[in-house]
């Protein structure tokens, strides 16, 4: 045994040997481990089997999730794997110590050697499984406006791999398109333009993460970003529209308005509110009446000479220029350097003495070129033969010249001839109202109602006077002598309206500011709630305000009060812008603040449309006697004038029509067919008729204006008066006429009235012994019974009467025709004086009668039979009433004849049921 035991020791002598360390690789989730080197065991009993091969590798080291296999036992060769799932997140690097045992001495593996330890070093290689994800759900931050920021805020995303290469976050990205953002590899996110507050007050962005394998976030992240105001000086609280309705009244701009200034310490603020109203009408809302009828309004002197009137019949010599009317009837003519217009001479006022006015409304701009020609807008010169000028406004180079050249009749000195103005608002293109007051030598010009001096005054000697005949021409010069062809010269360019003179009488400066004044301009409401330091002012036209204050609550309480306000009844409808410029001034500085501006419209609302009706009896059937009297008839006696608009209801929000009241300016009362014959009729009104209205007529054989701005009621009263007459009847079948009547120049037109006067024709019987009486009562009178006055002493009796009796009988019959005369005369008579009784009080008609010494003794059976006969009569009357319903106005074939002699009865009866009798003095007659 010891030998053989010897044999065993000699055939394994040597241990297996290995590397000393070994360093391996392995991919997370895989079990095959590269090392390096490879893991090979070699032993020097080799090729001796069993001694000098390789059984087996071991592993000592704490849960290293590793084995070591042995591939080829006599080579050495050997593996190493996982013996479970390696996870790089858990543990990324495993240490363990390995040796190498060889098979032993023999097959029973006993006497085996081991080789050294070896230290193994495994590295776990990670794979890109996870996605980045964000620290935070949501992410928010403020910036504040007009700041570019380096970073806003810093998202973070993090990766659950354990490498860096997939661990790591390498990019970040803004999802959401068209944003003013960015954001940098490290999450910072910035502004790449200056944010504002009023354009977007908070921002809403979507971000994702990317690591640096390029996996993607699974899930973006929600980035808010609110944009704080930074504090801007200016008016906060204010709207940019304001809607105005007509009719009511002051209507506050900036019920809500105040200043910020950022809490610096201020000494003084000044706004001041302008109300641009160029565009509408002649430079505001004016009213829209014709001169003569604003004039009259205006309270201005009567005798005035309209030189652009309205195109007529009557006033044709306008109907050549061009219009601009624009809206609401204003009439403006424009002038554009080829049109003018003759006044015909026997317009043109002859009694022109040191005192007179002209007025006139003038757009007008630059005229072209460097010696711009003189531009005529009013000239008086000879007609024929020469080219003397003897009066005339014109303008030359922005200059007003007023020439005026006197006769020797009236100087015969060296006299001021031409006055020069030099203005800005000459050629500023914008409406001015221009009156010049003539008060020889004297002349002053007065411009939208402030006075201006000329600035120079040339002298001349006065006109020879000659028998050369002048003419008067607007929108240019008339040239009639020292020329082969009398033409125009000296064009005006620009707009006119208005143009007046006056002979006689300057105006006062209360009228022209009256003829000149807007209806629309700016207000204070409530004055005596404003501080006391506040102090403000108007321009004239109150189209400009300034507010000047020390304290800035001051100056927004005065700013909340500021208001605009239209008088007019139907105001123009449209905009009208507003600009608000604001200085502030800081203690020891001129200006330490910038305001911005404010610019906001007024939209004024269209007014409700009145509608104008006139009605009234269609037609008038009168006698002969009325016709031929004094005052003839009334025609529109009764007359009425209503107007209506049509208004929605707050409630049910339907429209309905609701009476208004307003003026009117003028009506026309029209002659249909053949004018009148001024030889046998006439149709006027008298001048008492006007008094105490603002109105005026005009008369001719075509028909009757009334015109002056006034009420409808005082239109009314005056329409009544109007009387047509005729003294020549019998030559009358009958008359038409026409009334038409307006509100603001034709702006708004009533309905055409037509009334229709004829004649009664009265029938006369052929003179006999006994002559009807009754047949030549008008038909309007009411017919009377007479009782019967034959008493017959006894109702059997036959035969002849006695003679006492024919004689009895034959006198009552005598007596009784002469009555009869007496009375169908005193009715005729009361009946002529009816249109007295309505000027004079009219005095009761039956004073005639109580004046008579005449009694009659009626059968009182008669009287009961009389009484019955007009009870079925009035019962006819008023079943003839009640019949149609129609009104006055639509009742056009109803006779008013027929409703006269109804009213005539009517009156009868009520006369009769209070005195029961017609009393006769029985003393004179008996029977």
């Amino acid at each position: 045994e010891p030998f053989s035991k010897q044999d065993n020791h000699r055939f394994n002598k040597h241990k297996p040997w290995i590397e000393t360390s070994y360093h391996g690789v392995i991919t997370e989730n895989m079990d095959t481990v590269l090392l390096d080197p490879p893991l090979v065991a070699l032993d020097k009993d080799a090729p001796v089997p069993y001694a000098g091969e390789i059984c087996a590798f071991k592993i000592y080291g704490q849960d290293a999730p590793f084995e070591a296999v042995v591939l080829n036992r006599t080579s050495g060769e050997g593996v190493l794997r996982a013996s479970s799932p390696v996870d790089c997140e858990s543990q990324k690097e495993y240490t363990f110590i390995i040796q190498a045992y060889d098979c032993g001495a023999g097959p029973s593996g006993a006497d085996w050697k081991k080789s050294h330890k070896a230290v193994v070093h495994i590295q776990v290689d990670d794979v890109n499984e996870f996605c980045p994800v964000f620290r935070e759900p949501l992410y928010k931050a403020s910036v504040t406006e007009g700041k570019i920021y380096d970073s806003i805020l810093q998202v973070e995303a993090w990766d659950q791999d354990c490498s860096p290469q997939y661990s790591q976050i390498c990019n970040y990205e803004i999802v959401t398109a068209g944003t003013p953002f960015a954001i940098d590899r490290n999450g910072n996110i910035r502004n790449t333009e200056r944010l504002s507050y009023d354009k977007q007050q908070s921002y809403k962005i979507m971000v994702t993460a990317f690591d640096c394998g390029q996996k993607r976030a699974k899930e973006d992240v929600a980035v808010h970003i609110d944009v704080k105001p930074v504090c801007k000086p200016g008016w906060q609280g204010w709207n940019k529209r304001v809607e105005y309705e007509p009719g009511t009244g002051s209507r506050q701009l900036f019920p809500k308005m105040h200043l910020e200034t950022c809490g610096g310490p201020l000494s003084g603020v000044k706004a001041m509110v302008e109300l641009q109203t160029n565009h509408i009408g002649k430079g505001c809302d004016r009213e829209t009446y014709s001169e003569k009828s604003l004039q009259k309004l205006c309270g201005a002197a009567s005798g005035s000479t309209d030189l652009l009137p309205a195109p007529s019949p009557s006033t044709n010599w306008t109907a050549s220029l061009l219009t601009d009317s624009g809206r609401d009837s204003d009439l403006i003519y424009r002038f554009d350097g080829h049109q003018a217009a003759n006044v015909p001479d026997h317009v043109v006022p002859q009694n022109l003495t040191d005192q007179f006015t002209i007025a006139t409304w003038m757009k007008h701009g630059p005229s072209p070129g460097l010696r711009a020609e003189k531009e005529t807008l009013l000239c008086n010169s000879d007609k024929t033969e020469m080219n003397r000028h003897h009066y005339s406004l014109y303008v030359h180079n922005c200059r007003l010249v007023f020439l005026l050249r006197r006769d020797f009749t009236q100087v015969d000195t060296f006299r001021p001839a031409e006055f020069h103005w030099k203005l800005e608002q000459i050629c500023d293109k914008e409406w001015h109202y221009y009156v010049i007051n003539v008060e020889f030598p004297a002349v002053t010009l007065f411009v939208d109602g402030v006075t201006y001096e000329p600035y120079l005054v040339t002298d001349d000697w006065p006109i020879h006077t000659s028998k050369i005949d002048t003419q008067l021409t607007v929108g240019a010069c008339w040239q009639g002598g020292e020329v082969a062809t009398p033409r125009f010269t000296q064009y005006f360019h620009g707009s006119l309206s208005g143009l007046t003179i006056r002979p006689g009488r300057i105006e006062t400066q209360k009228v022209i500011s009256c003829l000149q004044a807007c209806k629309e301009g700016l207000d204070i409401n409530s004055l005596e709630s404003l501080a006391k330091d506040i102090k403000f002012h108007f321009n004239p036209a109150q189209s400009v305000l300034v507010v000047e204050g020390e304290d800035v609550d001051s100056i927004n309480t005065a700013m909340t009060k500021v208001s605009y306000i239209n008088s007019r009844q139907f105001p123009t409808p449209g905009l009208r812008r507003l600009h608000i410029t604001t200085t502030v001034q800081c203690f020891g500085e001129d200006t330490c603040l910038s305001i911005p501006d404010i610019k906001a419209v007024v939209m004024v609302l269209p007014p409700s449309e009145p509608r104008i009706t006139i009605t009234g009896s269609n037609r008038l059937v009168r006698p002969a006697g009325d016709l031929r009297g004094p005052l003839g008839v009334a025609p529109f006696k009764e007359l009425h004038i209503t107007s209506t608009v049509m208004k929605g209801d707050s409630f049910a929000r339907r429209p309905g029509v609701m009476e208004v009241m307003h003026n009117l300016d003028y009506c026309d009362v029209l002659v249909i067919g053949e004018e009148l014959n001024p030889e046998r009729e006439s149709l006027e009104i008298h001048h008492s008729a006007l008094l105490g209205k603002h109105l005026d007529a005009t008369n001719s054989t075509s028909g009757i204006s009334i015109y002056g701005v006034d009420s409808m009621a005082h239109y009314e009263q005056a329409l009544r008066q109007v009387h047509y007459r005729n003294w020549r009847p019998a030559t009358l079948s009958e008359r038409r006429f026409r009334l038409t009547c307006s509100e603001l120049n034709g702006r708004y037109t009533s309905n055409e009235f037509n009334l229709e006067v004829s004649l009664i024709v009265l029938h006369h019987s052929a003179p006999v012994e006994h002559v009807n009486h009754m047949a030549a009562q008008p038909q309007y009178m009411r017919p009377v019974h007479h009782p019967l006055m034959i008493h017959t002493l006894n109702s059997h009796m036959s035969g002849p009467a006695p003679p006492a009796a024919t004689v009895v009988i034959v006198v009552c019959i005598a007596a009784l025709v002469v009555i009869v005369v007496i009375g169908v005369y005193r009715i005729h008579a009361t009946h002529q004086d009816g249109f007295r009784e309505d000027e004079d009080g009219g005095k009761d008609p039956e004073e005639e009668w109580d004046n008579s010494a005449l009694t009659i003794t009626v059968n009182p059976m008669e009287v009961k039979e009389e009484e019955r006969e007009e009870e079925e009569e009035e019962e006819e009357e008023e079943d003839e009433e009640q019949v149609g319903g129609m009104t006055s106005a639509e009742s056009d074939n109803s006779d008013e004849d027929e409703e006269e002699e109804e009213e005539d009865e009517r009156e009868e009866m009520k006369e009769r049921k209070q005195k029961g009798k017609l009393e006769w003095d029985s003393s004179s007659i008996t029977y």
